[in-house]
């Protein structure tokens, strides 16, 4: 399960002395001071109980000369910091089951009972109220494959947990699994989240618990978009472009893309299958797997 970072610490700041802090160290999970170091600034920042109510109320009170909230991008995260190259921060809302918003929009809106790990560490702190429940599953990332209902037996359950106000967690990426639930009572969590220029190109996973299986990749990103809309647009260069990747691409994920992308194009049973028939054969042990399971399902 995440690793519990214990800081006591009784100092208090603002949001944009941890940014600075935390921007002039830099944020690096796999160096222990530097996590610690991250650990102990959100700390502080959670100390201040405050600050993220006025934040709020200031945007609220602005938002008729604004377009949009300029610190929020849903609703149920808060931007609080913009990524900056190393890291950014935000808030999290964690609504019960008797809260509104859940009984119109139901839990999954909320992320609420997925299985899922990440490609990226964070730290995470009970900011307010008693905090969301999670199962905590751990998995060996590097035997999985990434094909759907590939299992995955390195996947096991260590404990149900909720995260407590104060309680700071370090979760750390491809190896930390949790399905999360609502808490007791409406809860605030606050993020500091790793990112690097790597990230686009890790697999996210979600999985299926009960069957202990792999259930979908959950990272698609822009460039998969971006190749999606080419080659249906058809030109020489992006047809060319997509078999290369479908053929060569160091990333399987990318590769699987193009060969749906290819496949999409097919309006004629045979020719699809015949795609799929050359995918099996590209060298992916993913594409192979998935291109299996396209064919099968042509034929129904």
């Amino acid at each position: 399960m995440p690793r519990v970072i214990a800081i006591e610490d009784s100092q208090y700041v603002g949001l944009d002395d941890c940014t600075a802090a935390i921007a002039a160290a830099g944020f690096d999970p796999r160096d222990e001071d530097s996590l610690v170091h991250a650990a102990l600034w959100l700390r502080r920042l959670g100390n201040n109980h405050t600050f993220l109510g006025d934040l709020l109320i200031e945007e609220l009170a602005s938002r008729h000369r604004q377009d949009v909230l300029g610190s929020a991008y849903g609703p149920q995260v808060i931007m609080l910091a913009p990524p900056n190259g190393q890291f950014f921060i935000r808030a999290n809302l964690w609504p019960s089951l008797d809260e509104h918003m859940v009984r119109a929009s139901g839990g999954a809106s909320f992320v609420y009972g997925l299985p899922h790990d990440h490609n990226f560490d964070f730290l995470t702190l009970g900011y307010f109220g008693p905090g969301y429940w999670s199962d905590y599953y751990e998995v060996d990332y590097t035997a999985i494959t990434g094909w759907r209902g590939e299992p995955v037996p390195s996947l096991r359950f260590i404990e149900r947990s909720r995260l407590e106000l104060g309680k700071i967690l370090h979760y750390r990426a491809h190896l930390d699994v949790h399905a999360q639930h609502p808490a007791d009572s409406l809860s605030v969590s606050l993020n500091v989240m790793h990112t690097s220029g790597a990230q686009g190109w890790l697999d996210q996973y979600r999985y299926d618990v009960d069957r202990g299986e792999l259930g979908a990749i959950l990272t698609p990103g822009p460039t998969e978009a971006f190749l999606k809309v080419a080659i249906g647009l058809g030109s020489d260069e992006a047809l060319d472009l997509g078999h290369r990747f479908a053929l060569r691409h160091p990333s399987d994920r990318l590769r699987l893309n193009a060969w749906d992308a290819l496949a999409a194009r097919e309006t004629d049973v045979a020719a699809k299958d015949a795609l799929w028939r050359e995918a099996e054969g590209c060298g992916s042990r993913l594409v192979e797997v998935e291109a299996r399971t396209r064919r099968a399902e042509l034929v129904g």
